[in-house]
């Protein structure tokens, strides 16, 4: 059996100092690093990390100074926070980690709402995203129970009990998805502080930290100042009948915490919370390798808030660069020896109104009447089938679509091939797959499972994207994939006026960057995949994963003449 194994050689990295000894391999940082740090940052796009690159002073200017993979991809069809989060340190695609999308529709379970939310704990009854009971005092359980995977630090302390697998984020699927089943710490935010439904895995500083948070969400914050490349995106853009976008500077009056998570002050806590986990935990201070998942989820708040070709995800990731460069001063400061790799759970498109005005004429809301709930109701008439209940559920306009399970056999073949017609004659639909060609099992051999396709992961058709996120117990009976730059939003609201979620480059593509001390610099352009990084990581850190358990495949980071993945 074939194992990924770390060589001795490989973080004998380069030196950058001079050119003349930038051939010679760097002795200070041989061996395994001490602490390993995934970042993902919420729907940061590859395209945003090109546009703005060349203003990056801070944080991602030294990540931009490491091994660089511009072109990562999340492989898969649903562009979504869960999803996205789960190929990241598991190394395998959405449908073999079960997490689909972050909700999707289970029609056998036995309360009203059917919908299943990718991080709630069914062990518990009445616990479910949007189904709180009064039972749970307005709570919900939160957890990785649907994983069905291990995570990078979950299969590491398997084999070094002192290893640490710690977890924190803005949300708690970004946090559950990275960091696992059974994290030693995890934490994110539920409105008023940082928290943890993990019984006794409560860090002693958190309490106090949770009361400067409120202390300083209690007082105005004065507007961020527009740095001068921002000010060419200050241009206010009407959204509907009472919106503008492009000119916020994310101001809050006192009392303000609703307008917290979609601003760079949301991503400068989460940092500063993780500061204090490195710190107090001593994470990275021992002979073995220590684990740290940090989602930061602000660039994908002010995404949906106020799309991301504005003045306002200028500002962000401005603010962004400083903090991260504020977060990797803190860890030089205590001496740590850690490996960096930051990428995205996926990217994200503008809002029509600023894409029409830039020459993507295509560019459109989406019908409101292109729903489940109404193709269902036309496909009863047509077919002369009297219910009360839903024929076809769904949580979105794309993505998976259920069958009713009260029909027969016969029934539920005949409402397929109706359903699926009317949406394919849709103006905004680009293709409807049927479930039973996503099948694992299916021919030809497709990737999203255990297969992998040696085609570069851009070129894979539309079916084989689907395939990458279909999980046969949880997928729909057929997934419908929307036209290019067609926003899945019928209508623009406060918070919501852009988003994610399709299959196009736009929404996949995402940049995925190593660094550490002492690496040599280098850029690959061609495309890799985000589930490359975990067995990437674990070549680092010297754990041997058996053959057939990644989906992705090792990336070498020595950009000299050894292989770090050997």
């Amino acid at each position: 059996m074939r194992f990924i194994k770390f060589v001795t050689s490989f973080m004998a990295f380069t030196a950058i100092s001079s050119a003349a000894n930038a051939e010679h391999h760097s002795e200070a940082q041989s061996g395994k690093p001490k602490l390993v740090v995934a970042i993902s940052v919420d729907q940061f796009s590859a395209d945003l990390f090109s546009e703005y690159r060349s203003t990056f002073v801070g944080g991602l200017k030294r990540l931009s100074n490491g091994a660089v993979f511009p072109a990562g991809y999340q492989g898969h069809a649903a562009t979504e926070t869960c999803p996205g989060h789960a190929t990241i340190m598991t190394g395998v695609h959405p449908g073999r980690a079960g997490i689909i999308a972050n909700n999707w529709i289970d029609l056998s379970v036995k309360r009203d709402d059917k919908t299943i939310y990718c991080a709630e704990d069914p062990r518990i009854e009445g616990t479910s995203f949007g189904s709180i009971t009064a039972a749970t005092q307005g709570d919900y359980v939160a957890s990785a129970w649907h994983l069905l995977v291990p995570t990078l630090g979950e299969r590491l302390k398997k084999v070094s009990s002192g290893s640490r697998n710690m977890a924190v984020s803005g949300k708690d699927r970004s946090a559950l998805m990275m960091g696992g089943n059974t994290p030693d710490m995890v934490f994110w935010w539920r409105g008023e502080g940082f928290e943890t439904k993990q019984d006794g895995l409560l860090l002693p500083a958190l309490p106090k930290y949770n009361a400067e948070i409120r202390a300083m969400l209690a007082k105005p914050r004065a507007p961020i100042a527009v740095p001068a490349h921002c000010e060419i995106r200050n241009r206010a853009i009407p959204v509907g009948a009472d919106r503008v976008v492009g000119t916020y500077q994310f101001q809050r009056p006192e009392n303000g915490a609703p307008l917290f998570r979609a601003s760079p002050d949301f991503d400068a806590a989460i940092l500063a919370l993780a500061e204090k986990m490195v710190k107090n935990e001593r994470l990275g201070t021992f002979d073995f390798t220590d684990v740290l998942s940090i989602g930061l989820s602000a660039t994908d708040y002010v995404g949906h808030a106020f799309g991301t070709g504005g003045v306002e995800m200028c500002i962000n990731l401005s603010e962004l660069d400083r903090n991260l460069g504020n977060f990797f001063d803190s860890l030089d400061k205590m001496d740590r020896d850690y490996l960096v790799v930051l990428t995205a759970d996926h990217g994200g498109h503008d809002l029509p109104e600023r894409l029409i005005k830039q020459s993507v004429s295509e560019a459109q809301r989406i019908d409101p009447k292109l729903t489940a709930k109404e193709i269902g109701e036309q496909v009863k008439t047509e077919l002369n089938i009297e219910m009360n209940e839903p024929l076809l559920y769904a949580d979105s306009p794309l993505g998976d679509v259920y069958i009713s399970k009260t029909l027969t056999e016969a029934q539920r073949d005949d409402v397929k091939l109706a359903a699926m017609r009317i949406y394919w004659e849709h103006p905004q639909v680009h293709q409807v797959i049927d479930g039973e060609v996503l099948m694992p099992n299916t021919e030809p051999v497709l990737p999203g499972f255990r297969e992998s396709s040696r085609r570069p992961v851009e070129e894979w058709t539309m079916t084989e994207r689907a395939r990458a996120s279909y999980h046969p117990d949880r997928s729909g009976d057929f997934i419908v994939l929307l036209k290019k730059s067609v926003t899945p939003i019928a209508e623009a609201m406060r918070g919501y006026v852009a988003t994610h979620g399709s299959p196009w480059d736009y929404d996949r593509r995402v940049p995925i960057l190593f660094w550490r001390k002492g690496m040599e610099h280098f850029e690959q352009p061609l495309s890799v995949q985000t589930v490359d990084i975990a067995p990437t990581l674990a070549a680092a850190i010297g754990l041997e994963v058996p053959e057939g358990e990644f989906d992705g495949r090792c990336l070498d980071l020595d950009g000299g003449p050894e292989d770090s993945c050997q």
